[in-house]
């Protein structure tokens, strides 16, 4: 081009190409197949580790792992807790910025390419503190007809009544949650009953129970109040280890 001499127009197209690599290494990719790499929660105030482990179908002992807390499974309004094993940028992230941020140089020595990691060892999963509750275990929160079953999606039943209706623990526990902070739940009592079990009772009218009350089988929690549809009912769900179980496997049948 006349008027621009070729080694200065050289030289501006290479910073450039510096300028563009520095910019897109800033950008983190955290996405992941679970989609829950790079996903953070921030306390809020009535929330129980119990409670926000339960939102995000997670153990609540694993998500105290990733955390760094202790068996106390205390957590303070205004706390950064991730919702995935690890942290920071993915490897590759981490290896392009490493390149970009370093001055550029006439010549280097070839790169030797490391020899591959060896895979660590597999540990065989922990069993549950105590063996997992089974049928027998059990009782019915409420009586009444059975409006919805399980699915993926419910991730629990809805048992029908009368608003006031007694809403009783399935099984022994201590109650780890009781309040509104988990939406779409209502006025919601997550008693915990072993290392593995917790269940749940939602679209309460009243609770009776606080946290870190310990409850009896069939000892009342709650009084029935009314589910999305304005139609009385409970929600009563089964986590074993964080996720969703039928109950109606686990309840007596008839």
């Amino acid at each position: 081009m006349p008027g621009i001499d070729r080694n200065r127009l050289a030289v501006l197209a290479l910073g450039l190409t510096l300028l563009l690599a520095g910019c897109a290494s800033a950008v983190r990719w955290e996405n992941t197949a679970d989609g829950l790499q790079g996903r953070t929660y921030t306390v809020r105030q009535g929330d129980t580790l119990y409670s926000i482990a339960f939102r995000h179908q997670l153990d609540y002992r694993t998500l105290a792992r990733w955390n760094g807390i202790g068996n106390s499974y205390l957590i303070k309004p205004g706390q950064t807790l991730k919702l995935y094993p690890g942290g920071g940028g993915s490897q590759e992230t981490t290896r392009t910025a490493s390149r970009s941020s370093s001055p550029p140089s006439r010549s280097s020595a070839p790169a030797r390419t490391p020899p591959p990691a060896r895979p660590a060892p597999q540990r065989p999963a922990s069993p549950p503190a105590r063996p997992t509750m089974a049928k027998g275990q059990w009782i019915w929160p409420a009586r009444g007809d059975i409006l919805q079953s399980y699915s993926e999606r419910s991730k629990g039943i809805n048992i029908g009544g009368q608003v006031g209706d007694s809403i009783r623990a399935s099984a022994e526990g201590t109650v780890v949650y009781a309040g509104s902070a988990l939406k779409g739940y209502g006025l919601l009592v997550i008693v915990k009953h072993s290392e593995a079990e917790l269940s749940a009772y939602g679209h309460n009218r009243k609770l009776l129970v606080k946290e870190g009350q310990r409850v009896k089988q069939g000892e009342v929690l709650a009084e029935m109040g009314l589910g999305p549809s304005r139609q009385p009912l409970l929600h009563f769900e089964i986590r074993h280890n964080g996720q969703p179980v039928n109950p109606l496997g686990l309840l007596p049948s008839g």
